[in-house]
């Protein structure tokens, strides 16, 4: 299973910027996924998770200006961020947690993608 992320980039205070993540192998079923972030001197903190039901968590410095959604036909979310502050810069890893398989079920991450907001 790898989980191929795509998005991120530069981009000014108030602008937006959108992210991507597919899983892709022989999955089964995921239970939820979704984005945590590390920056520089900080803890790594959660922006959003959506659950295979649908039930959704985003990180409270988060809500209300960034919006995921899932493809149903496929193991991919993304994620519109708007409204984007210099404290939204980190690196943003796409995970994917309970994720069924032949082989069990397991988490996985991807490789991370940067975010930076700056004027």
């Amino acid at each position: 299973v790898q989980l191929q992320a795509s998005g991120g980039g530069l981009v000014r205070p108030g602008g937006s910027l959108r992210l991507s993540c597919v899983g892709v192998g022989n999955i089964f079923s995921i239970t939820k996924m979704g984005w945590y972030r590390l920056a520089p001197g900080r803890q790594r903190e959660l922006v959003v998770l959506i659950h295979r039901a649908g039930r959704i968590e985003y990180g409270d410095s988060v809500e209300g200006r960034f919006t995921v959604s899932k493809d149903e036909d496929k193991y991919a979310v993304s994620l519109q961020m708007n409204d984007l502050r210099p404290e939204d810069t980190a690196k943003y890893y796409c995970g994917a947690f309970g994720v069924a398989t032949p082989d069990g079920v397991s988490d996985y991450w991807g490789q991370g993608t940067q975010v930076t907001v700056s004027s």
